[in-house]
């Protein structure tokens, strides 16, 4: 997968792209990933409110659910197994785009783009004007409200311990390796790999998600092996970044403005004469 946006400026600190390789096909959904983010990140708890939508306790991905793991009862003839009924299950996380609109519009400064390609809010620069939320088309930016710091928080890859060569916590904890870490490229490969052997198995709706560049983040640093369509796990069959057109709406904002100018600028001179 191609250089995250803004990567270059780190010179030669800028280090090999990492991410998340998640593979749905595995998950059993022990929310080990859950606790694990929780425990390392120091962050809060989620007010403890029973859903009631099947063994789903935490409902989305928000200021204070980093990692979300999705429970999906499916009635669906499933070739493995001859049986009618499946779960689904997959451990959700923030993106890392290629091209971060949230990283586009924030107006402070303090979403950076990390030497790994990953994308951190700075907690003590964020002033939570919320314009991270609208940019990104995953809904994974959330404001800490009451009782929190006002600010704007997501996943950060565990940035913390990428610097000290540690692979983040969730990817550790994760029992059935359904969360992979590693160098993205690497990811990728291992990942065409195994879409080969579960399609081959008879589970003819696998797909990879997440994991082109040619989609409308530029691909995912996080990226997806999902055994039904992206709706079904609660994900946009076909994100785009809102600021994808920027340059080209700000360029055509010009020539109107430069065209207005001289407009006036001959209508002036014309009364003049």
């Amino acid at each position: 997968m191609k250089a995250a946006d803004g990567v270059d400026t780190y010179g030669p600190e800028r280090k090999q792209r990492v991410g998340f390789f998640t593979d749905t096909s595995v998950c059993i959904g022990c929310k080990a990933c859950e606790v694990a983010c929780k425990e390392w990140n120091l962050i809060p708890e989620d007010g403890l409110v029973w859903t009631g939508q099947s063994y789903d306790n935490t409902g989305e991905l928000n200021a204070n659910t980093w990692r979300h793991v999705a429970f999906i009862e499916q009635e669906k003839p499933v070739r493995v197994g001859g049986q009618d009924f499946r779960w689904l299950m997959s451990s959700d996380v923030c993106k890392h785009c290629t091209h971060a609109g949230c990283l586009d519009v924030c107006p402070t400064g303090a979403i950076v783009r990390t030497e790994f390609g990953t994308v951190v809010i700075q907690d003590d620069v964020c002033n939570g004007c919320g314009y991270c939320v609208t940019a990104c088309p995953f809904g994974v930016i959330d404001k800490r409200e009451i009782g929190g710091d006002g600010g704007m928080h997501k996943c950060t890859l565990c940035y913390d311990r990428l610097e000290d060569g540690l692979e983040p916590a969730c990817a550790k904890a994760c029992p059935t390796d359904s969360i992979q870490f590693g160098p993205l490229d690497e990811l990728l490969a291992r990942a065409g790999e195994r879409l080969e052997q579960v399609t081959a198995a008879g589970l003819e709706d696998a797909r990879l998600y997440g994991a082109s560049d040619e989609d409308g983040v530029g691909g995912m640093g996080a990226f997806f092996l999902l055994l039904d369509e992206p709706e079904v796990y609660g994900l946009p069959p076909a994100p785009v970044v809102p600021t994808k057109h920027l340059r080209t709406i700000w360029g055509a904002a010009a020539l109107a403005a430069g065209a207005l100018a001289a407009a006036v600028v001959a209508s002036f001179l014309g009364s003049a004469e």
